[in-house]
């Protein structure tokens, strides 16, 4: 078992309990577990037309998460990924229900139309007014005779729940709640299946490859494309959407499906707002996880052109912290850099030796990108390689801007790009390295003279001395031969990279977190990295 539960046949009534623990006393159950799971607004009177939803749980924080002031009377939870009972669904359908009436709003899977579609007949035999919406926003199917309800939901819950907070009509609540479903148009894309608690997981999509159009309870979408890139896959997304569009402003929905990070989900608002469709969409709601499938790692996105008044509604106030509200989507200003902040370059300078020299002192370290960061999975968070080819990367980019006939200012040149390109506190540390060996030079010190100097402010600064299992290990002995030969050099550095692997206690550096059992037998992959460079110089 790799996920947080303790019985599988516990999981949905467990994580209920913890919700209405945190809400504050805001919300209440039902009695009648485990047949019966129904979460209920705590301050709701009856006065007004009640909003019902529901279906299996695996969604959160869909349903409960969307019940109270201004969206969701009750909501009525299945298990994962299974529709309520008829009985469940009366029982939250009389516990709400006053003279106003009830609108179930319905996603458009058997189970749910079934099983809520029973209970409002029965509950009508009680004399209760209630009325049924299906929700069937997902347009990955076409062909689909009854397509499925997805996050669009959202934009059903939102609107008809302000107006019913407003006091509207049922009729008006479900003339409202017809015209938004009848609007709105969904579609997601996932790189990784969910994985059901207590079930294998369905690996069906391979490396390098997406679905398109997949289902909210994991069943395969519409078919497989190659993942390239988030903008590619934003703009599958949005040809798809493209084709059912009115031409209008619309609002978008973006929905994180569970296992997408809020990085990579911000980046996908900025492919949305780029994509095709991106002229049309003038609001946005997200990116959050709204309505998700667990942990699937994908997103998906919904449409609807929202008039005037369900723009109010939209924005109508809410206390749920599940509903992240909605913004306009507007170009932004980018602001000019403080004084002081703006970087002085020394003027470029043509010299192809030192060019070449360079330019192979970086291809060492973007051919080694891998191998380090191998050796910092050990001991760190697996990215020193990548950190480093990346400034070796963008140095080779940049190299036309460097003062390469000058090599005083070339320390500081590239102190500076480091600066500005490398990512960490090494990049903060070889930034200062530089830059102090540049001024050592200016005052006359020789390369290896200026180099140490370069060494003892950046120790200085960061605090590693020998033995602190850094890539002070091997560059300080490596300096200190450095004025014999390179050869000499080089092996100094080798035997102190190699040293990092016996020293089981960091003193600096992210390993300093680490046991000595993390620890021993793995080289320091900056240490490694300072001793590929010298024997390189050496060859």
């Amino acid at each position: 078992m790799n996920q947080f539960f303790n019985r599988k046949e516990d999981i949905v009534t467990d994580a209920i309990d913890g919700f209405l623990t945190a809400s504050g006393g805001r919300l209440a159950r039902l009695d009648g577990y485990p047949h019966i799971r129904v979460v209920v607004r705590s301050d709701w009177d009856k006065s007004k037309v009640a909003l019902v939803s529901g279906g299996g749980s695996g969604h959160e924080p869909a349903h409960v998460g969307f019940v109270g002031e201004g969206m969701l009377t009750a909501a009525v939870c299945g298990d994962v990924f299974a529709s309520p009972s008829v009985d469940a669904v009366l029982a939250g359908i009389l516990a709400v229900t006053g003279p106003a009436g009830c609108v179930l709003i319905v996603k458009n899977y058997t189970g749910d139309r079934l099983n809520f579609g029973l209970a409002a007949e029965r509950a009508r035999a009680f004399g209760l007014k209630v009325n049924i919406v299906i929700v069937d926003d997902d347009i990955a199917l076409p062909d689909l005779p009854q397509a499925r309800g997805v996050a669009g939901t959202l934009f059903v819950h939102k609107i008809a729940g302000a107006l019913a907070e407003a006091g509207a009509d049922i009729e008006t609540v479900t003339a409202a709640a017809t015209r938004v479903i009848s609007g709105t148009k969904s579609i997601g894309m996932s790189l990784d299946t969910c994985t059901i608690p207590g079930s294998p997981k369905d690996d069906r999509i391979p490396p390098g490859k997406a679905e398109l159009g997949l289902g909210i309870h994991g069943e395969a979408g519409v078919e497989q494309v190659e993942f390239a890139s988030a903008s590619a896959a934003m703009e599958e997304v949005a040809q798809k959407l493209a084709a059912e569009m009115e031409d209008k402003d619309h609002v978008a929905l973006l929905n994180n499906l569970g296992g997408a990070t809020v990085l990579e989900m911000s980046l996908l608002a900025n492919e949305l707002a780029r994509s095709s469709i991106g002229p049309k969409l003038k609001w946005i709601v997200g990116p959050a996880s709204m309505m998700t499938s667990l942990d699937m790692r994908g997103f998906s996105v919904s449409v609807y052109p929202a008039d005037e008044q369900e723009l109010d509604l939209l924005e109508a106030a809410t206390p749920l912290a599940a509903w992240p509200g909605i913004s306009r989507m507007s170009s932004f200003d980018i602001t000019a850099l403080p004084d002081g902040l703006k970087p002085i370059r020394p003027l470029p300078s043509e010299h192809e030796a030192t060019r070449l020299f360079l330019t192979r002192c970086c291809e060492v370290l973007i051919e080694s990108e891998d191998d380090l960061n191998a050796l910092d999975a050990q001991s760190g968070d697996g990215d020193t390689g990548s950190t480093l080819a990346g400034a070796a990367k963008a140095l080779i980019d940049g190299m036309d801007r460097l003062p390469l006939a000058d090599h005083t200012q070339l320390y500081r040149a590239i102190g500076q790009e480091l600066s500005e390109t490398m990512g960490g506190s090494s990049g903060v540390l070889l930034a200062i390295f530089f830059a102090a060996a540049g001024d050592a030079a200016s005052s006359g010190l020789s390369m290896t003279e200026a180099l140490k100097a370069g060494l003892a402010r950046m120790q200085e600064i960061g605090g590693a001395k020998l033995g602190s299992r850094t890539m002070v290990d091997a560059l300080h002995p490596a300096l200190d031969a450095l004025g014999n030969s390179m050869e000499e050099a080089a092996r100094a550095a080798r035997a102190g990279a190699e040293h990092t692997a016996t020293i089981v206690k960091a003193k600096a550096g992210r390993a300093s977190y680490l046991n000595a059992q993390q620890l021993e037998g793995h080289v320091d992959p900056g240490a490694e990295a300072v001793a590929r460079l010298f024997e390189h110089l050496r060859a």
